[in-house]
């Protein structure tokens, strides 16, 4: 992993393998390193740490998925990357909508990873205030777990990433739940995106229902219509890899 200073930030980044530029954009609470199963032979991987998340050393401040999206485009930029497949899950589909809308031309394409383009409802607003008031009282352990169920649905996958999670101060993780609160919505803005893509949902999924993976396909132009996964919650890219990369590589063989 190496450092890449953009914008006042100094993001921790993985790049690897040869071909086309794939950059992956991850989760709220997660880090680059859920990424690590989703095998893509053929292509060049880019990941990185968002601002309050893993290893990236930022200002602590809170910031816009705008924000993020510009970050993105300074990695690419750092990176000599003149254009990437961008490949977001949740957050990191707020994200990647947000850069195909600044930086068009940066973009060959979108894969978004049960996400969404409308901000959150009030019950969510409601449900994530108290993930971020547990983090903030420092109940590291007891929020963790709690929003890891709802996040994986998977005990094997908890238990990976809740030390992960304990590695972070309380604070940081609270604003970073606080970043998530105050997602805009861009639904308004989503036919100005002409960019291939692909919408990939958990038909489980509890925090960002299948539904809106749905809206998000019928609404983007150059979108097919959501694949669903059976049974599967909100984060495929941990609890099923085979199955995620499997769409990625026919989708961006495709495009590629």
């Amino acid at each position: 992993m190496n450092t890449i200073t953009t914008r006042g930030q100094r993001f921790a980044v993985t790049d690897s393998g040869h071909g086309p530029a794939v950059l992956f954009l991850h989760g709220n609470l997660m880090d680059s390193t859920m990424w690590d199963d989703v095998v893509l032979p053929g292509f060049r991987c880019i990941r990185f740490d968002f601002r309050l998340h893993g290893a990236t050393a930022d200002d602590g401040l809170p910031f816009t998925y705008w924000d993020a999206a510009r970050d993105a485009v300074g990695i690419l930029d750092a990176l000599d990357v003149p254009a990437a497949h961008l490949v977001g899950h949740s957050q990191g589909g707020f994200t990647a909508l947000r850069a195909a809308l600044l930086a068009p031309e940066r973009v060959t394409s979108l894969s978004l990873i049960d996400s969404a383009a409308d901000a959150f409802p009030g019950a969510a607003l409601a449900q994530m205030a108290r993930i971020r008031d547990g983090f903030a009282a420092g109940a590291v352990t007891e929020t963790g777990s709690a929003v890891l169920e709802l996040l994986l649905g998977s005990r094997a996958a908890e238990a990976h990433w809740l030390p992960r999670l304990r590695r972070q101060p309380a604070g940081r993780l609270s604003r970073a739940v606080s970043v998530l609160m105050g997602a805009d919505s861009a639904a308004h803005r989503l036919a100005e995106i002409t960019a291939p893509a692909l919408v990939v949902h958990g038909a489980a999924d509890q925090p960002i229902p299948p539904g809106a993976g749905a809206a998000l396909a019928a609404a983007l132009p150059g979108a097919k219509p959501v694949e669903l996964l059976d049974g599967v919650a909100h984060t495929p890219p941990v609890t099923h890899p085979a199955e995620t990369a499997a769409l990625l590589r026919s989708f961006l063989g495709e495009h590629g």
